[in-house]
């Protein structure tokens, strides 16, 4: 599978504006031969977690989510985007995907909440992070911070994923993630991850970019500046498989043992 990662900066509350530049980057990766698109974090409604609670109205966001399916079908390439959802007066951080013909495959809200303004705003999620057959691959996803615990990684290593996704809005001042535990997170649970972020200042939050791609041996192979950019990588199935013939880890865990450990 050919898989794009879109890097851009989003502006605030500003749909429309947030939509052209998804509309952009779709057309631009299916041209290209890409068959999924990923999207960082909350980007069709701009990353600034008090003000979308203040001032995003609830009701509009099915109309958000038919735009973004009619993008992915306009295109032909599927979509993977993250939104708010409310439900029961409860917000969530969530990852949609959507197939090629807008169709919704795989609904996932994000489990672990980073720092004070998200913890405030939203409630964390509870289910591991979803796997779903797509492409030829098995492919997992999750949100952000989740990615920094390595049982994340792993819960979708488990479930047969080959390939994490990460919709991601991480400052500046952590590039460490990028740079370092983005590689680990593939090496030890021997899969694809691929983590797209914002770039630019949204809501005087400055984003640091550098979305990446690394493989199951923990080589990175795609790694994106600090600007708008539009990242490519072929994700074989085979690489997953190779790495996990290589060294067993998945085989050799001890679970039973890291019960007792209280892990």
């Amino acid at each position: 599978m050919r898989l794009a990662l879109m890097q851009a900066q989003s502006a605030v509350l500003d749909v429309a504006s947030n939509l052209e530049v998804i509309d952009r980057s779709a057309a631009e990766a299916s041209a290209a031969g890409a068959e999924l698109l990923l999207t960082p974090e909350l980007f069709p409604v701009g990353y600034a977690p008090r003000r979308l609670r203040k001032e995003l109205a609830p009701e509009t966001l099915p109309e958000i989510h038919a735009s973004l399916e009619g993008l992915a079908r306009a295109h032909g390439i599927a979509l993977l985007y993250s939104l708010p959802e409310v439900v029961d007066g409860e917000w969530r951080i969530t990852a949609t995907l959507v197939d090629a013909s807008g169709t919704r495959r795989v609904h996932y809200a994000k489990v672990h909440l980073f720092g004070t303004e998200e913890q405030e705003v939203f409630s964390p999620g509870s289910a591991p992070p979803v796997v779903v057959d797509f492409g030829g691959l098995r492919l997992g996803i999750a949100i952000c911070y989740d990615v920094e615990f390595p049982e994340s990684a792993r819960a979708a290593a488990l479930q047969g994923a080959q390939a994490l996704l990460v919709p991601t809005a991480m400052s500046t001042g952590y590039e460490k993630v990028q740079r370092r535990l983005i590689p680990t997170r593939a090496l030890e649970s021997q899969l694809y991850v691929a983590y797209a972020n914002h770039c630019g200042s949204e809501d005087g939050l400055e984003l640091a970019g550098l979305s990446v791609i690394a493989d199951p041996f923990g080589e990175v192979v795609g790694q994106a500046g600090a600007e708008q950019e539009l990242l490519f990588a072929d994700v074989d199935p085979s690489v997953a498989v190779a790495a996990r013939s290589d060294v067993p880890y998945l085989d050799d865990r001890r679970p039973e043992l890291y019960r007792e450990w209280n892990l």
